[in-house]
Order: C-alpha cells, then structure tokens, then sequence
C-alpha cells in the first residue's frame, strides 16, 4: 500500500459514545478533520420507548452539550430534569436531602437516555465534511512514524492522523496497544436496571437507599416513571433476575420502604457487571485515554459520564487552544497536560466513591452508627452540603471552559 493510498486526517477517535461523539463534535466543529470508529453498529433512538440506560447528567455537562450545540436537540427529543436528592440508610436513621433551591440553581441536572444523546450527536457529525463515523469497524493495526499514527481498520480502510484517541470503553482495545498499565478490580457487584411506574409522583426528586447488600437508586423520567439502577452483590442480583416480574416488584418495594408508593410495573430488565480502573498514563506515544477507556467508577453517584465527557471537553480544549502554536496535536507536551489534569480530578472521584463504596458494604454496628451520624451532620452542616452539591452537579473543581459557560442560566 502506497502513502497516496492512506486517508489523512488530523485525529483518529475509537469508541463512538457519549465521550467519543463528543469529543469529535467539538474538534469538528473547530475546523479539524475527523474520523471515529466503533465496533458496534450505529445507536437508534425510539420515540416510542425508553431506553434502559440512562445518564444523570449534571450541570457541567449540559453546558458542554449547549457549547457543542446539541442541547436544542437533546432536549426536543426527550429529558427528565432532576431538582433534588434523597439518600438514607438501610442499618442507621442517618439521611441527606440535596435540593437546587437550597443552592440558588433551578435544577441539579438532567436524566437522559444514552441513545438520545449519542444519535444528537452522530447526526451534528453526519452534517460535516471534516468528519465521518464508521460503525461496526473495529481497528486492526497500528504503527507509527516520527510525526503520525498509521491506523488499519477491519474493513481494510488505513488513516494516518497526528493523534489516535482511545474511547472505546473499559474493555480498551485502544489501551490494549499501548504500555499503559490499567489498575482494576471488580467490585463483586451486578447493577440491575429497569424502569418502573409508581404509585407516587417522583415530583423530579432523585431517591438512593444504601443497601446492605448494594444501593438502590431511582431516577425520575419525564413520563412520570423511575428508572432504577440497583447495584447488588453478584448472587442477590443472579437471585432477583431470576424472578418473576410480580416477585422482583415485592423485593423493590421491601428495598425502597416504598418510598414512592407500590409499584405498577416494571419494564425487561438488564444487567451489567461493575468495575473500578484507573489508568497509570492516561497517553502513550501518539495515543491517548478519555472516559471509560482511561477510568471507570461505581455508578452510586451517577458520575461516570460526566467524569468522561469532562475528559473530553479538556482534550478537545487543549488541542484546539494548542493548534494555533503547533501543527503537531500529538505533541506530548499537550497530552501531558491533559493527562495533568483530568487524572488528578478523576483520581479523587474514583477515590472518594470507592472509599463511600466500601463504607456502606461494611455492616459492623461501629461503621453503621459512624456512617449514620456522617448522613446527619452533613445534612445540618449547610456550607458541607452546598460544596457536595457544587461538586456534584460540575459547578466546581478543574473544568474546561465549555464547561464553566452559561451557568447564570441554571
């Protein structure tokens, strides 16, 4: 194969969800060509159903969407804002209520379904030349020169770009090109999710009970449903999957006290298996790690996504801001300070909810009643509260700029 033969482009991105599609909208949108591959076939969107996976996307996030000019769209198709949160116990009395109110804001961010996001987002992409999406392609071969990455993908297709960049989840076959050492474990957990119709209006509250066998989340949507993210250990999850609808609804019922009354039904539930990882490096020669690909967490915060879409807001900050100074984006002086950057702020969430993790799984009555009157004092303490929910919903902390823009408008 001849050099005339290879397809030029300025960044190669593999794994087309919310970090990925994101990332590639944002450099496209600044002029650079793109390409952005991903093994699975294209997402739809279904008016008609929810789909089961759902993101709690905060403040920090919307504004990435409205810098990106997704967020018209996003919102014309479907979502569910939040405006407070309601957590307590299983073994102890202690609880915590956050609410937007409380905060001077009007909404602590948005429930949205996966799909709805990511087809925004391919579509923004399908309307511009300097970029294109590949789906059901997966990368075959790398090599590189002094100043490329030659790409080679399973349909024989081949790219040199100055940059490759590995969003293609936690399974990485990015990452699995480089020497970066990835840190993981599993957390001996199976998160359930499923959305149910209750007999109580959720009137946009977010609820979590800390289990003592996992939390039970559950997430307002806009039809006036819940969708449930229940992390359970391995064999009560096996157990309850193995149920009949009416039964798996008693054992919801019993876990949330009924919180939003009985529950009507229940949709076909999913499962996926839960991970803790960080990357050492978050790059390696000419590629580099954004969202899941370079870290992943416990969902009982629902910050995943946010984390990844921060990852790339930054990298897509840094390279756009760096292109003016040097026509080499895979220069590692940049990926350095991205790299800087979001591992340290990744490195506290993943730390901190690693640390909640393991502090609600232990059931010894010392650690119950330590952890009962934490929920307390930092329910009363108000200027605590109002850090947590600053944190939470992205309106602190090291962020891009996209992600600072428009916060009067929350």
């Amino acid at each position: 194969m001849t050099s005339r033969d290879i397809e030029n482009v300025d960044v190669v991105i593999v794994g087309a969800g919310l970090a990925g599609a994101s990332l590639a909208t944002a450099l496209a949108n600044a002029g650079m060509t793109v390409s952005i591959f991903d093994s699975k076939p294209a997402p739809t969107w279904d008016i008609a159903s929810y789909d089961s996976r759902v993101s709690a996307i905060n403040l920090a996030s919307q504004n990435i969407f409205m810098a990106l000019g997704a967020w018209p769209e996003i919102c014309e198709k479907r979502v569910s804002p939040f405006v407070g949160i309601e957590a307590w116990d299983e073994r102890s009395k202690g609880k915590i209520c956050f609410h937007a109110t409380d905060n001077g804001l009007i909404r602590l961010g948005h429930v949205i379904e996966n799909s709805v996001i990511a087809t925004t987002l391919h579509g923004l992409l399908e309307k511009r030349n300097n970029a294109q999406v590949y789906f059901s392609t997966k990368i075959e071969r790398l090599s590189f020169t002094s100043e490329k990455v030659v790409v080679t993908t399973s349909s024989g297709h081949s790219l040199q770009a100055s940059l490759l960049v590995g969003a293609d989840g936690a399974a990485s076959k990015v990452r699995d090109f480089t020497d970066i050492d990835f840190i993981h474990h599993e957390y001996e957990q199976i998160a359930i999710t499923a959305h149910v119709a209750t007999e109580k209006s959720h009137e946009q509250l977010a609820y979590q009970r800390f289990l003592s066998k996992g939390p039970l989340a559950l997430l307002p949507l806009s039809d006036g449903r819940c969708s449930i993210v229940w992390s359970a250990n391995s064999q009560l999850a096996k157990d309850l999957n193995n149920l009949s609808d009416e039964a798996f609804i008693g054992h919801l019922e019993q876990s949330s006290e009924q919180r939003l009354g009985t529950i009507k039904s229940v949709t076909p539930r999913q499962e996926f298996t839960l991970t803790y990882g960080h990357a050492k490096r978050y790059f390696d020669n000419r590629i580099v790690l954004i969202g899941d690909a370079a870290h992943t967490i416990h969902p009982l915060a629902g910050l995943g996504a946010n984390q990844g879409m921060l990852d790339a807001a930054m990298l897509a900050e840094m390279l756009i801001d760096s292109r003016e100074k040097t026509n080499d984006l895979g220069d590692p002086m940049i990926l350095h300070r991205y790299q800087r950057r979001r591992q340290a702020d990744n490195g506290i969430t993943l730390r901190t909810l690693n640390g909640l993790y393991r502090l609600f799984g232990n059931n010894s009555r010392l650690v119950v009643n330590i952890r009962g009157f934490g929920l307390d004092f930092t329910n009363q303490v108000i200027p605590i509260k109002r850090a947590l929910v600053r944190k939470a919903a992205g309106l602190a902390g090291d962020l891009p700029d996209i992600a600072r823009s428009n916060l009067s408008r929350h």
